[in-house]
């Protein structure tokens, strides 16, 4: 019996301990920054898949460790979520973590547990047939990506000095092979006016006025903005309104405007900014905001809110890795593709320049939506996936 028809054996007996695992850490809720209870039981669930090592770095990170090798390969998934949103839109409780329907239910199920899940899976079936090659492989249960994509990455790569030679983020990719996606970058506009009585508004000068002509060109912008060819074009959108007054019966004399902006291949942060100033005009403040938010442990690690955009080509040796394990496994060729949103890969391929690639359980149309939930046949195929792919990558 071949490495990829034991890896496929093992993966399909263990269906159930993966989807249960899953289960048990959906029904934990782990906002960012609130992640304590799930890495708790996480760290549980990795010392009984028998990892080598496992540990906590000074974040928040959770890190199990398997193989002692000269090179390091990672696969990440963060394990914070977003919330539930409005409930009486779910058709079941969103932290139920019950299996039905061959499926587990529930937020975080696909972003991104489902991934956390099948790398436990795979950790345990390395450490079972006792891999002993080229790589060390950290399997890491990131926090806080939700809030700030990369973040823990960063924290991994430049506190803790591990630095991958490769990378695999299981994220949701609907079981095909992701290579990229577009960067982004948060950006606040303020806008100022001058207050008077709102019964004379002419008095003054009505800052939410000013924001809003403001918020008109943002919206012209967004059309003239570049494309690629592979990651699509680049996207401006007005997120957030906020003014101040005095009173609700005064003319506002400052007013906020939250910009998400989605940046393509050559597109850059000053790029970025220079067309905002462009559009709008005037001598308006224009800033990217730092996240200055605490991890579950108390760290602050500080980190402007702006996030590269990342791709690495077709023809890499990781794409054509991910390619042959896909192929060893399933007997056919995955398609290759690109995410919507952002992930830690601007972290690890676009600040620091380490090639990854995505593959992980779920559709991404389900990420942040009500009625999460994963396949846990697309469990099984991903914890394979991730056990598969040292021996690809080295052979």
């Amino acid at each position: 019996m071949n490495i990829a028809q034991k890896i496929r054996e093992k993966t399909e007996g263990y269906s159930d301990y993966t989807a249960r695992n899953l289960s048990e850490i959906v029904k934990i809720q782990s906002l960012s920054g609130e992640e304590a209870a799930v890495i708790e039981k996480l760290e549980i669930l990795l010392g009984d898949a028998g990892f080598d090592e496992v540990f906590t770095d000074g974040l928040g990170n959770l890190i199990g460790k398997i193989g002692d090798g000269p090179k390091i390969l990672a696969f990440d998934a963060h394990i914070d979520t977003v919330d539930t949103g409005d409930i009486s839109q779910w058709d079941f409780e969103p932290f139920c973590g019950e299996i039905r329907d061959g499926n587990v239910p529930g937020r975080g199920s696909v972003d991104q547990k489902g991934g956390a899940a099948a790398m436990i899976t795979a950790g345990r079936i390395l450490a079972e047939l006792g891999y002993d090659g080229e790589f060390t492989i950290y399997f890491t249960f990131t926090v806080m990506e939700e809030d700030c994509d990369g973040l823990c990455w960063n924290y991994i790569i430049e506190k803790e000095r591990i630095i991958p030679d490769f990378a695999v983020l299981t994220e949701p990719t609907n079981m095909n092979i992701y290579r990229g996606h577009r960067g982004r970058m948060e950006i606040e506009c303020y806008f100022s006016g001058e207050s008077s009585h709102a019964s004379a508004p002419e008095r003054g000068e009505n800052a939410i006025y000013n924001a809003s002509h403001a918020a008109i060109q943002i919206e012209k912008l967004n059309g003239r903005l570049k494309s690629d060819d592979f990651l699509g074009k680049g996207t401006i959108a007005a997120t957030l309104i906020e003014s101040k007054s005095p009173s609700l019966c005064a003319v506002p004399d400052r007013c906020r405007i939250h910009l998400d902006r989605r940046l393509t291949l050559g597109e850059t942060k000053e790029s970025a900014i220079a067309e905002v100033r462009s559009a709008i005009g005037g001598d308006t403040k224009i800033e990217i905001p730092i996240y200055n938010k605490p991890s579950y442990k108390g760290t602050n690690f500080q980190r402007e809110m702006f996030f590269p955009t990342w791709a690495i080509p077709e023809e890499h040796n990781l794409v054509k890795a991910g390619v042959e394990s896909y192929k060893r496994l399933f007997g056919e060729r995955p398609r290759i593709g690109k995410w919507a949103f952002s992930t830690n890969g601007v972290a690890i391929c676009g600040t620091h320049g380490i090639p990854c690639i995505g593959f992980g359980p779920g559709d991404e149309i389900f990420a942040h939506a009500p009625n999460e939930a994963v396949p846990i046949e697309h469990l099984a195929k991903a914890a394979a996936f991730y056990a598969m792919m040292p021996y690809i990558i080295e052979g």
